[in-house]
């Protein structure tokens, strides 16, 4: 092999090795990345997300039932809720123990899979940790249909 047929193929191994790693992380990420959304963005996607994905709004008033628990476990319990963002609502159940501040009224994002029926099976529950925190995509969204006012939320 000469010199220059051996330069050539060195590059073109370099090159390869590089696209095969490009194409691994681009794979990895595609496959970790949580998207947001509000009910609204959900209601008018052409096609569920198949991934985990994050839906950010308010909980619904008088939408908070409390399911049947296995036995004594608590920590199993299944409570259904509505997350609304003022023009559209997204259905979700959860088992498990929910945040000591989650409430009627108040924001949260709940993370999880849609089912077929547009359920949002969460995993996650998390619900705002004070008085004046609202996450700024839900801070946005609440804006945009004109539920926050003055940093508060309408109603509360």
């Amino acid at each position: 092999m000469t010199r220059k047929q051996k330069r050539t193929f060195l590059l073109f191994a370099v090159f390869i090795a590089a696209g095969l790693a490009l194409g691994l992380t681009l794979t990895a990420l595609r496959t970790s990345i949580t998207y947001f959304y509000t009910p609204s963005e959900l209601l008018v996607l052409d096609a569920p997300p198949a991934n985990t994905i994050r839906l950010g709004g308010l909980v619904e008033d008088g939408s908070l039932v409390h399911g049947e628990m296995s036995g004594v476990d608590v920590k199993n319990a299944v409570v259904s809720f509505t997350v609304t963002d003022g023009g559209a609502t997204t259905a979700v159940r959860y088992a498990g123990l929910l945040p000591d501040l989650f409430r009627e009224g108040q924001g949260v994002i709940v993370q999880g899979r849609l089912d077929e029926r547009g359920t949002l099976i969460a995993d996650t529950v998390l619900a705002k940790h004070d008085e004046n925190y609202m996450p700024k995509e839900v801070m946005d969204a609440l804006k945009e249909q004109g539920l926050w006012q003055d940093g508060e939320e309408v109603g509360s």
